[in-house]
């Protein structure tokens, strides 16, 4: 199957996408709790992609390929035990079984040349995920977004590939996206971006971003307490580069903190401020 360039369409696309996103509401807690596993496994990531990859896009990767199993081959979830069975087959190509988690990963990761890839953007990283599982959806099915990367959102409904080759309409994932758990760490703050809207390859300080002053002084700080003033605030920190918060209304330590970032100032009633 050919290859698809990462086109500035395909870029604006994957931005929007992903700046759009809503997780389900029956399908939070599912979200969170694998966005807190791959989080609590960072260090184990961040070694296996050096300073070439970055850990979230290993762990998503981890938890789409082997259900975050470190006994399994990052490649396709066959058994460290012995070189994978399933495509692609015989890895990895030298060293004998058992292999540990790390060295399969590191195989697996220069197997798809990702060592080499430098765009490591929200857009950068959602074209290396959609490849990583293969453009058979945006090639054949472009109606369907890829559940691989959507799945447990609004941007994803139905349709999906059952088997190899077979698809059907009706058929729906039930295994969470990657890029929706990437959402999620974003909205955690577990993944943090410059003023340009880039992540860090690692967890590096936010840095200051457009001024948001007009709207924030409407809010007051009330983690516990709904407000559609605090809903529209988020929705309107959402917008700008780099930030990524859960609209709830409830004007919390994150809301907060993305004020304080742009502004200079927590929200008023914050205790911290």
């Amino acid at each position: 199957m050919a290859n698809i360039p990462l086109s500035s369409g395909l870029t604006s696309e994957y931005q929007e996408l992903f700046d759009s996103c809503q997780i389900n509401a029956a399908r939070a807690a599912a979200v969170d709790g694998l966005a807190s596993k791959i989080e609590a496994q960072k260090s184990r990531y961040a070694a296996a992609g050096g300073n070439k990859i970055p850990w979230y896009f290993i762990g998503v990767i981890h938890n789409m390929e082997s259900s975050l199993n470190f006994n399994r081959h990052l490649h396709n979830g066959d058994p460290l035990t012995k070189r994978t069975v399933q495509v692609p087959k015989g890895r990895p190509l030298t060293g004998n079984p058992p292999f540990t988690w790390e060295d399969s990963a590191k195989d697996s990761l220069g197997l798809k040349n990702l060592f080499n890839w430098t765009d490591w953007s929200i857009p950068g990283l959602l074209y290396k995920l959609e490849q990583y599982n293969g453009f058979g959806y945006r090639n054949f099915h472009p109606h369907v977004k890829s559940p691989y990367l959507w799945s447990f959102s609004n941007q994803y409904t139905s349709g999906k590939y059952v088997k190899d080759g077979v698809w059907s309409n009706t058929a729906k994932s039930d295994q969470c996206g990657a890029a929706v758990i990437l959402r999620r760490l974003a909205e955690k703050q577990a993944i943090n971006f410059n003023n340009s809207g880039v992540p860090a390859l690692g967890n590096t300080a936010a840095t200051s971003g457009p001024d948001i002053s007009s709207l924030a002084p409407l809010v007051k700080y009330g983690p516990k307490k709904y407000s559609q003033v605090a809903a529209d605030l988020q929705a309107a920190l959402n917008k700008l580069p780099g930030i990524f918060l859960k609209v709830d209304g409830f004007a919390g330590a994150k809301t907060s903190d993305a004020v304080k970032r742009l502004t200079g100032s927590f929200l008023d009633g914050d205790p911290r401020g």
